[in-house]
């Protein structure tokens, strides 16, 4: 008998130790939120600062691990992160906008528990309250493959990331103040990279010694096998993380091999230069195979009457001396370059993505949309102050986050508020959600009958990018669609007085934030909120809320579940 006991026990433990090592890998961070000075246009202002640092620390994970990350406010005001690009899949609890999540208050903690579920690629976190993003707090994220998935190209030398963006030289609180007032920004005052001005920021590199292939991990795949010459790759993970302009990112001397975007590896296309539009990122390899000196960095505004630029410095580890001659010029009010440069990017099928089944194994240009969703921007003035919309609504929120509210059934927003269509009425306020059925397939198209670029991002969701043109969008816009290789991302550019059009398989329930990343008109109305529902409340669909998550508003003092 107790022999059978003995082996009874052995049994359950061995059972709790398969779970636990088949469990994936946790990483934990603890962040503390603080004001600072800093000066990265040459004057001193506030700026906020995410363990001393600005910008903030990255993160550096592998598909499906668990992170854990306890941000304290050391702030005067309430704060928020956001997770641009990462899907929380099931678990919009998570997102951190304010239409999920209640804000940290000041003096207070909060821990995010985020997995990046099926996913591989370049992102980054910001701010996501207030004007806040203005002020910094953003950072880099990066989501390696698993050891045994192949990817379609060599263990770089190194890996950089870079985060570009316009600036302003006033202090968030005087931006959000002039918003508030009803009155538009001026123009910014330049552009940051690492958070830094002109010249403030230098990577290195080195040419390499005399190999004729690069080492290869030895579960890469015969494909990914490339010859590299002589010289030394880099990766550089470029996003934009700033507030409002198109920017033009080119090395002095180097040509760029796209490799990813936003969590897609893509054909290897070669480009001398590349548009990275507002909430962008991208991934490119870079070869050091020019002679040994300093080369620069330039990033421009585009699309803009006045171009900013700036710059930093690809700096060779043998440099034999600094960067010579202007910098390299970039296209400035072309819109055709760049939307031909946008149908360029490309998925590559036969790489694997985070799973090892090759990304052309989802046909999605041979399942049929259940529903179609015009999404337009407009600009004018409610009550004499300016406001943003999409279909005519211009987004308020509620005191009660919507996911939180929606939870507890307390109310204070309506499912159905905005339009599926352009309306051609008026500008008007109102909490605007839109309901959408779990597990459909649809297509949205965003129009932007406007003189300006604009960028748009969905939270919890990659799309297809099947079609951008000029003009106005009828259904026989689709028999130009790209139904066969489309990029798979979460934020796209909309040109002037133009459309795109994205395919999107709702799989994951939750609420989550439709939004301009041009992030006045954000602030100012140009968002709403998807509602993707299943009426089976199971755990497979969705996890319940947080046992640790903040309630405020009209949820204040009602308990999430028991601990």
């Amino acid at each position: 008998m107790a022999l059978n006991s003995f082996q009874a026990f052995l049994s359950i433990f061995s059972l709790l130790c398969s779970i636990v090592a088949a469990e994936d890998p946790y990483r934990f961070f603890s962040w503390n939120v603080t004001y600072g000075d800093i000066y990265p246009l040459g004057v001193r202002q506030q700026g906020i600062l995410i363990n001393g640092q600005f910008p903030g620390p990255d993160i550096y994970s592998v598909t499906n691990d668990n992170l854990i990350i306890n941000v304290y406010n050391s702030l005067t005001e309430p704060f928020l992160l956001s997770w641009n690009g990462i899907q929380q899949r099931r678990n919009s609890y998570e997102d951190g906008v304010y239409g999920t999540t209640c804000p940290i208050p000041p003096g207070k903690n909060f821990t995010y528990i985020l997995q990046v579920k099926d996913q591989i690629g370049s992102f980054f976190y910001f701010p996501s309250l207030a004007f806040h993003k203005a002020a910094g707090g953003f950072g880099g994220i990066r989501i390696l493959s698993r050891p045994r998935i192949p990817v379609p190209f060599p263990d770089p030398a190194g890996d950089y990331t870079i985060l570009i963006g316009d600036w302003y030289k006033a202090n968030h609180t005087t931006l959000q103040a002039i918003l508030d007032r009803g009155k538009k920004l001026h123009f910014p005052d330049g552009i940051l990279i690492n958070g830094r001005g002109p010249n403030g920021v230098s990577f290195t590199v080195e040419q390499g010694g005399k190999e004729t292939f690069k080492t290869m991990r030895r579960f890469e795949i015969p494909y990914a096998y490339k010859p590299l010459g002589l010289r030394k790759t880099y990766r550089f993970r470029i996003s934009n993380v700033g507030l409002q302009n198109s920017l033009n990112f080119r090395i002095q001397g180097h040509k760029m091999v796209l490799v990813e975007v936003e969590g897609t590896h893509t054909l290897q296309t070669t480009y001398s230069s590349l548009d990275v539009h507002v909430g962008q990122s991208y991934s490119v390899l870079v070869t050091a195979d020019q002679p040994a000196q300093d080369y620069y960095i330039v990033v421009s505004t585009r699309f803009t009457s006045q171009v900013l630029t700036t710059t930093g410095i690809l700096r060779y580890s043998n440099s034999a001396g600094p960067v010579s001659g202007p910098p390299p010029g970039g296209p400035t009010i072309q819109i055709d370059w760049s939307l031909n440069q946008a149908r360029s990017i490309r998925t590559n099928l036969t790489a694997s993505g985070p799973r090892p089944n090759p990304q052309g194994s989802y046909h999605y240009g041979m399942i049929n949309t259940s529903r179609t969703i015009r999404l337009a921007s407009s600009a004018g003035q409610v009550n004499g102050k300016q406001r943003y919309a999409v279909n005519s609504v211009s987004f308020v929120p509620t005191d009660t986050p919507l996911k939180v509210a929606d939870f507890f059934k307390i109310g204070g927003f309506r499912v159905g508020s905005i339009s599926d269509n352009p309306t051609g009425g008026g500008i008007y306020l109102d909490t605007s959600v839109m309901g959408a059925d779990f597990r459909a397939f649809i297509e949205i198209v965003f129009e932007n009958p406007e003189n300006i670029v604009q960028s748009w991002h969905i939270d919890g969701y990659s799309f297809f990018v099947v079609g951008m043109d000029g003009g106005l969008w009828t259904p026989d816009s689709r028999n130009q669609y790209n139904l066969r290789d489309a990029v798979s991302r979460c934020t796209t550019q909309v040109y002037p007085n133009s459309w795109t059009a994205i395919y999107m398989a709702l799989d994951n329930v939750g609420m989550w934030n439709v939004r301009s990343e041009f992030w006045a008109r954000q602030y100012l109305g140009q968002q709403f909120y998807l509602r993707v529902y299943s009426p089976v409340e199971s755990i497979r669909d969705e996890f319940p809320i947080p046992k640790n998550a903040l309630l405020c508003g009209r949820a204040a003092g009602r308990r999430t579940r028991p601990l």
